[in-house]
């Protein structure tokens, strides 16, 4: 079922594809360090820049893809990356990259690219992956296993796209997964210029939009501060205190624009 959905004070209209409410999957049979054990971890080197990596970021390696396995990471504050060929690292970098939707910074020029796009969510989730996961980018590292697993775990409703369409042709976007108040981005792509940018923007209006959050009460995890993120308003938080506001984080109920209506 495909509806469009207007904001107040909004550009643009949002087209939503939903399907069945998040399903909580089986429970995974590893055991991931506990967030009191991450907030205790020191980082390594204290004179690198905020999107610099420190060697204590990868905190373990092993384990599975399965959306159990998955989400208990989320919920301690790690993510997956592939480390070699048939590997996953678990990361919890000592310098969060996070965006607070209040501090999305929208330049003149990207809140007029607003209007040439349409945002839509969930529509084609798979071809926004395979974006992000496009050979010829610099730094690509999504590769079969990671996206076979994150599409399971948009179809149990938990990985969402927010899309930006122009023309009826996919112009960029992002995805990530959503856990109670915390929007973990994995990966975004353009096609067009600010194609991105602008999901990422019908992003921040999406969430801020919700009525069941509070002020504060969400919040989007890009993993590590980027200069290119920076100039949209990511900032960091020290691993605990990331950790620490994890703890609320979660407490906060699934977003109803990114809550699928029936269940088929």
């Amino acid at each position: 079922m495909s509806m469009s959905l207007s904001r107040p004070n909004s550009p643009w209209a949002v087209t939503a594809s939903f399907g069945p409410v998040p399903i909580e999957p089986p429970p995974t049979p590893w055991v991931f360090p506990s967030r009191a054990e991450l907030s205790a971890l020191k980082a390594v080197s204290s004179d690198t820049s905020d999107d610099d990596l420190d060697d204590s970021d990868l905190v373990a390696v092993g384990a599975d893809l399965e959306p159990g396995t998955l989400l208990a990471a989320y919920r301690a504050g790690l993510f997956p990356m592939p480390e070699g060929r048939r590997s996953v690292g678990w990361w919890c970098p000592a310098r969060r990259g996070v965006l607070e939707l209040a501090d999305l910074r929208v330049s003149r020029s990207l809140r007029r690219s607003t209007r040439d796009f349409e945002i839509r969510v969930d529509t084609d989730f798979e071809q926004v992956v395979d974006g992000c996961a496009d050979p010829s980018r610099q730094g690509g590292w999504i590769d079969t296993r990671i996206k076979a697993a994150y599409v399971e775990l948009h179809r149990l409703g938990w990985a969402h796209s927010i899309e930006a369409w122009r023309g009826g042709r996919l112009a960029g976007g992002l995805y990530g997964v959503v856990v109670g108040g915390l929007f973990a981005g994995e990966s975004m792509f353009h096609r067009e210029r600010d194609a991105s940018k602008v999901a990422l923007v019908g992003l921040v209006e999406l969430l801020a939009s919700d009525e069941r959050g509070a002020p504060g009460s969400r919040m989007i995890d890009v993993q590590w501060a980027t200069p290119h993120l920076r100039s949209l308003g990511v900032s960091t938080l020290p691993r605990a205190v990331y950790l620490d506001r994890l703890g609320r984080l979660l407490a906060v109920p699934h977003p109803d624009i990114l809550r699928r209506a029936d269940n088929r």
